[in-house]
């Protein structure tokens, strides 16, 4: 069983997102977070916008890397929300959350979570997509949601387990969790794989 096999090591969670310390914590895993402070996550201008997230967790990996000991077990994440071909990242302040949610308003776009796992031993990186659907949201349901949940740290301007997540996401085609922040089962499935090799 997956929770035996990380018994060998001291599982680290390199994000400062609560939402990600919390849906590991789901899967029975003990960790501990651990997170380094400006690391660049740039990406090229000619990368895939698919393949961005994937990117920026390999890049916060190998700062990770550096510093990690022989027992360690690493866990990077990253997350974006690509409406088109444009990638919408946190907003730099209200105004602009409530760009973001008039600009995904009706439409169907795309949350890409990068995930990449590191021994001293391995790494093992994959993205999970999720395609989510917003219903025609009002400006007044809009100014609502920035003003009172203030969503300036999240990808997109929305967390989609927030009031309008439930009020305004009409439909989803793959993982829930991945729209969170952390694709679970892919990320178990992953584990499972990496330590039995």
């Amino acid at each position: 069983m997956l929770l035996d096999l990380l018994k060998r090591y001291n599982v680290v969670l390199a994000s400062n997102s609560p939402r990600r310390k919390e849906l590991l914590g789901d899967l029975g895993i003990e960790f501990q977070v651990r997170t380094i402070k400006g690391i660049d996550e740039s990406y090229p201008d000619d990368l895939p916008v698919l393949e961005i997230a994937e990117y920026i967790s390999r890049k916060k990996a190998h700062a990770y890397r550096a510093e990690m000991h022989p027992d360690e077990l690493i866990i990077t994440a990253d997350t974006v929300v690509i409406l088109g071909n444009e990638v919408l990242g946190k907003p730099k302040d209200a105004d602009d959350a409530r760009r973001m949610l008039r600009e995904l308003s009706g439409k169907t776009h795309k949350v890409v979570t990068g995930v990449t796992i590191v021994t001293t031993d391995a790494t093992r990186s994959f993205s999970a997509v999720s395609d989510v659907e917003f219903a025609e949201l009002g400006d007044e349901d809009i100014n609502y949601y920035v003003d009172n949940y203030r969503p300036l740290d999240k990808a997109g301007a929305y967390g989609i387990q927030e009031w309008i997540g439930c009020m305004g996401v009409r439909n989803i085609n793959g993982s829930f969790y991945n729209v969170m922040g952390l694709p679970l089962h892919r990320l178990y499935t992953e584990l499972n794989t990496m330590l039995n090799d």
